[in-house]
């Protein structure tokens, strides 16, 4: 019987001898690494979540409303009112090299109807890269192109709930809708999103159409506004990493055609996506780190317990340490028995937590979830934390009962009642 062999059939012997004991230190490792897995999957599961969350908003975009100036600029007063245009958007367009896609929003409440039924519904003029931008889905039909904006088709999308409120269970596309008595065809219907947030309304109840069909046909009505007026401006870095110094280039643009001074706050409103997203993750990092702090500190309570029961298996086997040092057992040969006894039993408890989490977090992925919490999902770095912990957490309690054995003298062990 080699060594290993030896050690192997040593533990289970110790383990059965002592049912009850062993049961209950094996069940404190496996709880502890089970909890690792669990603490940084939930963790996880939150991130992806909300990651997920802020796509069906949109991908990395920064979304920007005029407020009101704080500061005089210009030999002008504070208190203006900054409203943008469609020139604004041209003008990103043209000299912030840092926003790859750039799109106005015009929006109004009005009347539609198809030859089925009608209804007041949220009608947004938009460019089209707008649709990408905001992470539109389709259900059937296709987007509007650029070419239905250079050849002035009178085209729209259908959110599902709008779709579902004048076509029923009829498809839409190709049909034509009258939108405050002007005759859209429908091109697409957006595919339901699973979306818990949003600025202006949820997509599913909008109906988008090229914006300048909205500035010729639904201008804002509000006096003193004037023509080419926007509700608000989206855009979107051309890297995730550059989306402040791409928002500061829009703020000197705007500033410039504006008046006021780019760093005045209150001139301009900005919901940054990206930095919100980021700002998220760290609590849900933090969070990560604290939960998985607590789980190392139950499987350390575990590894005591592994070095309290191998304690008292060297003290129950004293007699046993002296007659296999009085054979010619080595020190070295001791130390390596209950050192590899102690892993054994941590080891082996702890793979069987391991196994344990990983199919609970499985059977939970499979369960319906909220937007907001995307499951259990087990990384590789978190299976490799976990089992790092572990294999540190059994080195740590198996060292101290296999010294103190290795050190008895034999006199000793043979003169122990």
């Amino acid at each position: 019987m080699n060594f290993a062999l030896e050690i192997l059939v040593q533990t289970v012997r110790n383990i059965w001898a002592h049912k009850l004991r062993s049961v209950l230190t094996m069940f404190g490792i496996s709880w502890g690494i089970a909890s690792i897995v669990f603490m940084m999957a939930i963790g996880e599961g939150f991130k992806i979540g909300y990651r997920n969350m802020m796509y069906a908003m949109g991908t990395d975009i920064v979304i920007l409303w005029g407020g009101r100036t704080t500061q005089q600029a210009g030999g002008q007063r504070a208190g203006r009112e900054i409203r943008f245009s469609i020139d604004d958007v041209r003008a990103i367009r043209a000299d912030c090299p840092l926003v790859q896609h750039v799109t106005p929003e015009l929006a109004r409440s009005l009347p539609v109807r198809s030859r089925y039924n009608s209804g007041l519904f949220s009608t947004h003029g938009v460019a089209p890269i707008y649709q990408q931008i905001r992470s539109m889905k389709l259900a059937a039909g296709r987007l509007f192109t650029e070419a239905d904006v250079t050849e002035e088709r009178e085209v729209c999308i259908l959110g599902e709930e709008v779709k579902t409120q004048l076509f029923a269970s009829r498809s839409a596309v190709g049909e034509q809708v009258l939108i405050q008595g002007v005759p859209f065809t429908v091109v697409g219907e957006l595919a339901k999103k699973d979306q818990n947030n949003s600025y202006n309304g949820m997509d599913g109840t909008k109906i988008l159409i090229p914006y300048d069909l909205m500035a010729r046909y639904f201008p804002d009505p509000r006096p003193f506004v004037g023509q080419g007026r926007i509700d608000n401006i989206i855009f979107m870095p051309g890297n995730a990493d550059h989306h402040e110094a791409a928002l500061k280039q829009v703020k000197l643009v705007l500033g410039r055609r504006h008046g006021f001074d780019p760093s005045d706050e209150g001139a301009v409103w900005a919901w940054d996506t990206v930095e919100a997203a980021r700002m998220v993750a760290t609590i849900y990092d933090s969070m990560e780190i604290f939960l998985t702090a607590v789980a190392v500190v139950t499987l350390a309570l575990g590894g005591i317990g592994v070095m309290n029961i191998m304690l008292v298996s060297v003290t129950e086997r004293t007699r046993e340490i002296g007659v296999k040092q009085a054979v010619g057992a080595t020190r070295e040969r001791i130390l390596t028995e209950f050192f590899l006894e102690a892993m054994a039993l941590t080891l082996v408890s702890g793979a069987g937590g391991l196994t344990l989490a990983i199919l609970i977090c499985t059977g939970v992925n499979k369960l319906p979830l909220p937007t907001l919490f995307s499951g259990l999902p087990v990384t590789p770095a978190g299976a490799s934390v976990a089992f790092g912990t572990l294999v540190l957490v059994g080195i740590l309690a198996a060292i101290y009962p296999a010294r103190r054995a290795a050190l008895l003298t034999p006199v000793e062990a043979l003169r122990y009642e």
